[in-house]
């Protein structure tokens, strides 16, 4: 699951777009401003694998792409390691590093014809090594509307999906300029956001809360008009912190993965979306629905091969006419001598104390019961509550869950825990 800009007005996929709309687009990375016409011309070999050295080299990658159609992979180094990198070869990428510009091939592929205009995606592979999901510029294009000028932040990896979807809106509208923020600069991202006049930032939860908990302060004063939120399952907790933060702002969540696109966007404020949008069939719509408690959707946004209804692996559950997207099915569910507890409730529970700023929620071995419910919690900045300790947030998961469901162990960290995706595997 991927954060995205609001896909209203989108369209099924189709060719690639023939015209760089965004072309005079503003870009700062790296500390350098220029815009998109400004970037490099460089040669890649097609099929390629990009590893890509910088924010700079992997826009320089992606308006190749746009204007060559070279079939591409995009990554940065760190995402591919070394049995990535022979599956890749085998599969006929030419595996290259691109840095400052310069092309240098690392490993050559098996020899085939390229598949022009063709994107491929690496998964997050949080569920094992990254898997391939084809796309085109065309279909990971999902905003087609008009919008108003904007200065998009974008903190994603280069080449996933959420980063693409901000680099699209950028490469193909006028009027949304771009700030990219390097691995090393995310700490201190707020700063760079408001001294480059960012209105809009597209972001997970965690590192959403994670910019709260450093420092709510900074992050107040960037003038933002458009919050996204999406890549992992979003609770009142945050959109309530975000929304006391900026009143005025449009704050958004989405669902979106590699596999089936940007499928449902809600801007009520709410966590969940309505469960009258089960089942409910739009043309060039995504199709939303549950089987037991797993997430369907049929999407006109779908990577190559997966037409029809694609099995999501994310547990749902359903309260007061909302549905919650929870987390994994093989992961979420924790049986405890029987009784079985999501670990998402539990966690929703705990991030919903005023002193809790980060939650994730496991199991380990227990007598008798097999399995018992841990935490490990990050707490609020103490200017703004007294930091719970461990007997405060036991009591308070016991006045709102089953005794199953309550933590027998809670652990206390200094730092909200983030990887590269932005996420931290809760």
């Amino acid at each position: 699951m991927s954060a995205a800009p609001d896909p209203a007005g989108s369209a099924a996929a189709g060719s690639r777009p023939t015209g760089l709309a965004g072309d005079g687009n503003r870009i700062v990375a790296n500390g350098r401003r220029l815009t998109w016409r400004d970037l490099p011309a460089v040669e890649l070999p097609s099929p390629a694998a990009v590893l890509a050295a910088s924010a700079v080299d992997a826009l320089t990658a992606a308006r190749q792409h746009a204007t060559r159609g070279v079939e591409l992979v995009l990554s940065t180094a760190s995402r591919v390691d070394p049995g990535l990198r022979d599956d890749l070869t085998d599969a006929g990428f030419t595996v290259v590093a691109l840095d400052r510009g310069e092309v240098t091939v690392l490993d050559k592929g098996r020899q085939r014809a390229p598949e022009p205009d063709r994107l491929w995606l690496l998964t997050s592979g949080s569920t094992g090594r990254p898997k391939r999901v084809g796309h085109t510029l065309d279909s990971l294009t999902t905003v087609r509307t008009v919008q108003e000028p904007r200065t998009w932040l974008c903190p994603y990896a280069p080449g996933t999906y959420a980063w693409w979807q901000v680099v699209t809106l950028s490469l193909t509208q006028p009027g949304q300029d771009l700030v990219v923020v390097e691995p090393g600069d995310l700490d201190d991202w707020p700063r760079i956001a408001g001294e480059h006049g960012v209105t809009a930032a597209s972001g997970t939860p965690t590192f959403w809360r994670q910019a709260i908990h450093r420092d709510g302060q900074a992050l107040a004063r960037v003038p933002l008009r458009q919050l996204t939120l999406g890549g992992e399952p979003v609770d009142q907790a945050i959109l309530d912190q975000l929304r006391q933060l900026f009143p005025a702002a449009r704050i958004s969540w989405i669902y979106a993965s590699s596999e089936v696109g940007a499928s449902i966007v809600v801007h009520d404020g709410r966590a969940g979306f309505p469960a009258a949008w089960l089942d409910r069939a739009a043309p060039d719509r995504p199709t939303i629905s549950v089987e037991g408690d797993e997430l369907i959707i049929r999407s006109p946004y779908h990577g190559a091969g997966l037409s029809g209804p694609v099995r999501t692996g994310d547990r749902v559950e359903i309260v007061d006419g909302r549905v919650h997207i929870v987390g994994r099915l093989n992961s979420d569910e924790i049986n405890v001598g029987g009784s079985k507890v999501s670990a998402g409730l539990v966690r929703h529970v705990l991030t919903a104390h005023p002193g809790v700023a980060w939650a994730r929620v496991t199991s380990r071995r227990a007598p008798i019961v097999g399995r018992m419910v841990v935490a490990e919690v990050v707490p609020a900045p103490a200017a703004d509550h007294a930091p719970p300790d461990e007997a405060a947030l036991v009591q308070w998961c016991r006045e709102r869950l089953p005794d199953y469901g309550v933590p027998r162990r809670i652990r206390f960290l200094d730092e909200i825990p983030v990887k590269e995706t932005l996420k931290s595997d809760v």
